[in-house]
């Protein structure tokens, strides 16, 4: 299943600019662990230490 992704910038007044055109990507089934982001640490989540 392809999927489409398109970038752009909304400044503050609303106005929109295209950084990058509407292009055609495919999903991956399972993301690297380097592009992951990091167990979190805080005392609320349990793995954090004090």
């Amino acid at each position: 299943m392809a999927m489409t992704l398109k970038v752009y910038e909304v400044n503050r007044d609303g106005g929109i600019r295209v950084v990058r055109e509407e292009a055609e990507v495919v999903p991956v089934a399972a993301s690297e662990p380097s592009s992951a982001y990091p167990a979190c640490k805080c005392r609320r989540c349990g793995s954090g230490s004090s």
